[in-house]
């Protein structure tokens, strides 16, 4: 599955700016409203327009808060994509990955897939793990692309050490069915454990699978390693 904006990161995105329960941080709420600012979550878009056209935490912007404020109006739409566009060619990740899907999924444009992998890679390469995730599905389906499922690992493995619940899963499975790499279940385990904490409620029932076809030993170990693994990332966050 594909990934868009998540509301979740617009309220982390109000939580940083307001102070509500963290320190106050004007970069951080603008890193989550960004993430947040989808096609899909029209009613989350106007935070991002006020920090720009405030300064908090950003450079003014006048030209990205009106892009802001013109998609809280005309989500999916044309003109969406002519303000995703014009962030998009100014370097803007979070607006590479929404035209990007814009033009994957057809809203606003005509769908083009090969287009599509043109603006996840971009944004993937500047570290946005949902553009990493969908450029990693691209390359899995064949999708704008030649199937490629080494490279479709490459780029949810990019995703999952970002703690990308989506492509950890992915990557699991992948694991699991040895596709674009040997097959191995520990690893396969330890990645659908990852997802299944996060709420991936098919990555349980895939998870437990596997590990019926585990011996104990190699339970104890895949448990472990995902164990270390969240610990790592939790401190590396709070970092």
């Amino acid at each position: 599955r594909k990934v868009a904006g998540s509301s979740a990161d617009c309220g982390l995105g109000v939580m940083n700016y307001s102070g509500a329960g963290v320190p106050k941080d004007f970069v951080s709420a603008y890193m989550w409203e960004n993430l947040a600012a989808s096609p899909d979550s029209a009613g989350e878009k106007n935070h991002p327009g006020v920090m720009n056209y405030d300064g908090a935490g950003v450079p003014k912007d006048f030209v990205a808060a009106y892009m802001w404020e013109n998609l809280a109006a005309a989500p999916g739409s044309a003109e969406a994509v002519k303000w995703y566009r014009r962030a998009a060619e100014q370097g803007n990740a979070a607006a590479q990955f929404n035209l990007g899907w814009m033009y994957d999924d057809g809203r606003g444009v005509p769908e083009d897939h090969a287009e599509a992998v043109k603006w996840y890679r971009r944004a993937a390469k500047q570290g946005n793990a949902p553009a990493q995730h969908n450029l990693g599905a691209m390359y899995e389906r064949g999708q704008g692309v030649r199937e490629d499922h080494a490279e479709a690992l490459k780029w949810y493995r990019r995703a999952a050490e970002q703690g990308n619940a989506s492509s950890q899963f992915n990557l699991g499975l992948m694991y699991a069915k040895g596709r674009g790499v040997s097959g191995d279940f520990v690893a396969a385990y330890m990645w659908l454990d990852l997802a299944a904490a996060q709420g991936v409620e098919v990555a349980v029932t895939n998870r437990d699978i596997i590990g019926g076809r585990m011996t104990p030993a190699q339970l104890a170990v895949a448990r472990k390693m995902a164990r270390d693994w969240s610990g790592k990332f939790q401190s590396r966050e709070k970092a």
